[in-house]
């Protein structure tokens, strides 16, 4: 009897196929990463990751078993491979460390899924114009609101100034105690350079605002696009399309541009957490009644009350309590 014909071509591959069902070993150890190189996550370009280790600058593809969206800027991760950042040269991330903040949003109210914008910073620039496009108040509360939930300290940078005033917008926020930097082209950043210093800062804000025109400012080198507005619309174009961090000049700190938004859900804000941002609002809500939701109009609100006896500021409870209006639910 003749051997079987055997193709040239047969793929050596064939010859592995997966184990029989119920015959894989099974454990519960799991790798330890504890040794390998930590990098940080400067930005994410389709499928590869720039990171910062030792420096130097590494590129690195992700484990399959990380999942997609695992990754984001800011994370600090476990390196294997070739991490010596030599051209050509490829990384893998084994594993993400466990994040301090994690700034998310999602599409919409109704949308169920978090988008995680940048981990582990520790400010959060809100940027708006005051003219072209016109100012939006509500999207400022939402990304308040957000920030809060994230345990970021705000700022809000009010640009154009030379368009429009800021006073109505500066004294709508003053009783919540956020900052809030007036700018112009070619103003003075020498406040704003103060506040970012020594901090890791994330930049966002509507499409158009000025948001990468500012951080070229703060860093010449940056060669962050800038766009303009569409005059029928008064609506901004994206410029920057993937957050990326940015160092300051002399290590001041760092900066995260993020890409401009139009939308801003808060499906995935625990209410508890943006009330417990403001410290005096807490220590009141400690006489509430049980499920108090801290409305206008709550029967027995302790905060209510603190308001009539002069306890409270009356514009610093109203100020909080719009931010329920931006569709936070309560």
């Amino acid at each position: 009897m003749k051997p079987p014909r055997t193709s040239l071509f047969t793929d050596d591959h064939q010859g592995f196929g997966r184990p029989p069902k119920r015959t894989r070993p099974r454990t519960k150890d799991r790798p330890d990463f504890g040794s390998l190189a930590i990098g940080w996550v400067v930005t994410v370009d389709r499928g590869r990751y720039r990171c910062l280790v030792d420096g130097r600058e590494v590129t690195a593809a992700k484990a399959r078993a990380l999942g997609r969206k695992s990754v984001i800027v800011g994370d600090r991760v476990r390196l294997d491979g070739d991490v010596s950042g030599r051209a050509g040269s490829l990384a893998r991330i084994a594993s993400v460390e466990e994040r301090r903040t994690v700034l998310r949003r999602t599409a919409d109210d109704d949308d169920p899924y978090e988008r995680p914008i940048v981990a582990n910073a520790d400010q959060l620039v809100i940027v708006t114009a005051l003219a072209e496009p016109e100012p939006r108040m509500g999207m400022i509360d939402r990304i308040l609101v957000a920030g809060y939930d994230a345990g970021l300290d705000p700022v809000i940078c009010l640009n154009k100034a030379d368009l429009a005033p800021a006073d109505d917008l500066v004294a709508a926020y003053r009783p919540l105690g956020v900052p809030c930097l007036v700018l112009s082209p070619g103003a003075d950043l020498t406040e704003l350079r103060a506040r970012l210093a020594g901090r890791m800062s994330v930049f966002i804000g509507h499409s158009g605002v000025g948001k990468s025109t500012l951080i070229n400012a703060l860093i010449p080198d940056a060669a962050q696009r800038t766009g303009v507005v569409n005059e029928v619309t008064g609506k901004g174009r994206h410029t920057s399309t993937a957050a990326v961090a940015l160092a300051l000049p002399d290590g001041a700190g760092w900066v995260i541009d993020t890409p401009g938004v139009r939308s801003f859900g808060l499906k995935h804000i625990d209410p508890a957490h943006v009330l417990a941002a403001f410290a005096d609002l807490v220590a009141i809500s400690d006489d509430c009644p049980r499920g108090c939701t801290h409305r206008a109009g709550e029967p027995e609100c302790a905060l209510d009350e603190a308001v009539a006896t002069g306890d409270l500021p009356v514009e610093r409870l109203q100020s909080f309590r719009r931010m329920e209006l931006s569709g936070i639910d309560w």
